[in-house]
């Protein structure tokens, strides 16, 4: 016994000793994943909510402090108000659009078939692909004089190739257009988190439901469908995210055009505080996004973690 006392005192330092070097290496792999958010993410953020409570332009060499004045005249602005709509129909329809598709394509793609690997590969394209450069192609298909959808409606002579609709020029049909493009882009994304849900749900199940009798409409909403809810928040946390934030299609298509019936957050934030040259304001407009963005995570995870325990 006590030669068994002994030999764990001997032991303890080395087991300390371990413990220690492990931590320390833990601390090492971490720190240049931490150097590269507090940079690239935590000293951005810092200077937003500086310039949004200062008086800063582009070329300003001082700073005045002038608290909420500029929180004050972006809420009093239309074109905020505006935009601050256009963003949540922006995210929230792109998103249903893009969860319902990607929902398809992770079914259809979940069965092996010919030439699979090529399909997964073309559905990836646009997620892959430059975005300014899929941007640009789109607003060429939308184009009001050289329009491709437009010429093939008119050989199937469903509108007036004389009077054809204008994608980018009609409030209602623009914003239709950027959340079509938008989704087109998002859909690889969600597809590849649905797919990899799917794949993750035991055979034995749906194979035990057909066996029972059920359909694939009821196995699907009744199995498939809550069996990937955490999933499925996942894609949706990241969709959101993703659209909320952004302002490329946005900018490349519409500018925020016509009559700001397409301005988001982003694009008029950008045009604010960089085309605008009154960057306090701009960042005024950046900063209503993080209240937004951590509501919608912090929904989106508890949502997530409700559905885990169940």
């Amino acid at each position: 016994m006590a030669v068994t006392g002994a030999a764990l005192e001997r032991e303890a330092p080395r087991r300390r000793r371990r413990v220690s070097g492990a931590t320390r290496l833990g601390v090492a792999l971490f720190s240049p994943a931490l150097v590269y958010i507090l940079a690239l993410l935590g000293l951005p953020l810092v200077l937003a909510f500086l310039y949004s409570v200062g008086d800063v332009t582009v070329g300003s060499v001082g700073y005045e402090f002038v608290g909420l004045e500029n929180f004050r005249s972006v809420v009093e602005s239309p074109s905020f108000r505006r935009a601050l709509v256009n963003s949540f129909v922006f995210t929230v329809a792109s998103q249903v659009i893009v969860i319902v598709c990607a929902n398809a394509l992770a079914l259809a793609l979940r069965e092996r078939f010919r030439g699979r690997g090529l399909v997964r590969f073309l559905i990836l394209l646009p997620w892959v692909a430059p975005i300014s450069l899929g941007a640009i192609g789109w607003k060429w298909i939308l184009d009001s004089i050289y329009s491709v959808v437009n010429w093939v409606l008119a050989k199937m002579h469903l509108v007036n190739l004389f009077d054809p609709p204008m994608w980018l020029g009609r409030p209602a049909l623009a914003m239709a257009s950027v959340i079509a493009v938008h989704s087109w882009r998002m859909i690889p994304f969600s597809t590849v988190i649905l797919l990899a849900g799917l794949t993750s749900i035991p055979k034995e199940l749906p194979e035990a439901a057909a066996v029972d009798g059920a359909g694939f409409w009821r196995t699907h909403f009744e199995i498939t469908l809550p069996m990937m809810r955490p999933i499925i928040n996942v894609a949706v946390l990241f969709g959101v995210v993703f659209t909320f934030t952004d302002m490329t299609v946005v900018y490349i298509l519409t500018r925020g055009g016509p009559y700001d019936s397409t301005q988001v957050l982003p694009s008029l934030a950008f045009q604010t505080g960089v085309l605008g040259s009154d960057l306090a304001e701009g960042a005024a407009i950046s900063m209503f996004l993080v209240p937004i963005l951590v509501a919608v995570a912090a929904l989106m995870l508890r949502v997530a973690h409700r559905a885990e325990v169940v």
